[in-house]
């Protein structure tokens, strides 16, 4: 063997030595609010509105077994409902409106900001399970067999 060639084969400690892909937590919420794969951020991660794709086009990226069911209408009825209150305070310190008044002005607002967070705060849930690898987003493949449960009993 010569002085300059190389050995093709790896040590413990190389550098080229296989290292789980990087997912921080920032990008892939940002991504996922945009309406990106959180993965390679190119994708398109709804086919409907609040319906996510199942596989990414881009990556491959597989999200059937996301589960962001109730977290982004609990967090949209937080944030929405601190704007329209805050907003309804304020409006009724400086002008003084009747009921039928506030009505006509907060529910169309309360409305559309409620449809227009929805999509972004579903996409950053998702970005946010990928990130943390919730969910079945690991490197690991999932086992199609799991243990029995305590008290199971197989015959």
């Amino acid at each position: 063997m010569q002085a300059n060639e190389t050995s093709s084969t790896l040590q413990f400690g190389d550098t080229a030595s296989i290292a789980p892909a990087e997912r921080p937590l920032g990008r892939a919420i940002k991504r996922g609010m945009l309406n990106r794969c959180p993965a390679c951020g190119t994708g398109r991660l709804f086919r409907s509105f609040l319906k996510p794709v199942d596989n990414c086009a881009a990556c491959g990226e597989d999200y059937t077994h996301q589960r962001a069911d109730d977290l982004p209408p609990y967090l949209v009825i937080t944030i929405v409902g601190h704007i329209v209150v805050g907003g309804y305070m304020m409006t009724d310190l400086v002008w003084p409106l009747s009921t039928w008044q506030h009505l006509a002005i907060w529910t169309p607002i309360t409305l559309i900001l409620a449809l227009l967070m929805m999509q972004p705060i579903k996409g950053g849930t998702i970005g946010l399970q990928w990130a943390l690898k919730m969910h079945g987003f690991n490197d690991k493949p999932v086992e199609a067999e799991a243990a029995p449960a305590y008290g199971d009993r197989t015959a």
